[in-house]
């Protein structure tokens, strides 16, 4: 059974942070957490990124803070006989790296309330993510310890001062769980993010919370606020979703591929969350598509 497997990271040559990057391999890294904070920066790519609970597409340019012991992943997805390369800058650093109290300085005020959002794992967009992605990049090729240190610094700062972000897992699902409580629904959550493509088995979902399936339904919507049923469901819709846009595939096709064994059920449960059934879903996003690029030209 896949669990949501605990990362150990070791800084090299007595660095106090680490700074990576990452080809195609690195996204087949496990829905897996740390007690690191994590900057991830995607050079290359698209798929679906997993925080906590939160699930939604990537493409180049994403730019995630993450906080300790968050479990995330991101997963390529392949379109249509095309293989999805994929490359990202990493980050990672203990909220001690530079001194137990360092970030209880005045001056760094605003990165502590930046680490204290990260629990939810934080997304970046417009300006600051164009401007911090520029840094992480030029960065990347950095020899010199102490500049990459004054970069990440200074990455983290721009990043606190901004109000061009949004918290993924809005409702706090894991990020403010006790220890013990992450240590239970993180495989649960691990066990959902590799599996729900196929037959997924409440049995087996308590098994691995060691719960009986009646105390691990009444656990699991007490800590998510959805049903078990209703976080599977929307994890394949929202699969679904995107294959819809990106793929010329069979709606049939896109409705066995996202884990729905009948396809009428597919197109009832897409009609409940979208308004609109699959077809006239992806002909709306054609339009809208179209225009978007006829007015470019023009």
């Amino acid at each position: 059974m896949i669990k949501a497997s605990y990362e150990i990271l070791q800084p090299a040559n007595g660095q106090s942070f680490l700074f990576r990057k990452f080809d195609s391999v690195g996204f087949d890294a496990p829905y897996h957490f740390h007690p690191e904070y994590e900057l991830t920066y995607i050079l290359e790519g698209t798929g679906k990124r997993y925080v906590g609970s939160h699930m939604q597409n990537f493409t180049a340019g994403d730019l995630v803070l993450l906080g300790p012991n968050l479990p995330h992943c991101w997963k390529l997805e392949h379109g249509n006989h095309t293989e999805n390369k994929g490359s990202a800058i990493v980050i990672q650093f203990d909220g001690a790296f530079l001194g137990d109290d360092f970030f209880d300085k005045n001056e760094l005020q605003h990165i502590k309330r930046l680490f204290q959002k990260s629990g939810s794992g934080i997304s970046f967009h417009g300006d600051t993510q164009k401007i911090v992605s520029q840094s992480l990049l030029a960065l990347s090729d950095e020899q010199n310890a102490f500049k990459l240190l004054i970069g990440l610094l200074e990455a983290l700062q721009r990043l606190a001062q901004s109000s061009e972000y949004v918290q993924l897992d809005q409702n706090q699902v894991i990020g403010e769980r006790t220890l013990a409580e992450q240590e239970r629904i993180n495989p649960v959550f691990a066990y959902l993010v590799e599996n729900f493509r196929q037959q997924v088995s409440l049995d087996a979902a308590a098994g691995i919370a060691n719960m009986t399936t009646n105390a691990f339904c009444k656990y699991f919507k007490k800590i998510t606020r959805k049903t078990f049923m209703e976080t599977i469901i929307e994890y394949r819709l929202n699969y679904a979703t995107q294959q819809l846009v990106q793929t010329d595939k069979p709606i049939s096709e896109i409705a066995f591929e996202s884990g729905f064994g009948d396809v009428s059920h597919f197109y009832k449960m897409f009609k409940v969350k979208m308004h609109l059934s699959p077809l006239n879903y992806r002909k709306k996003f054609m339009r809208s598509f179209h225009e978007t690029d006829d007015k470019s030209v023009a």
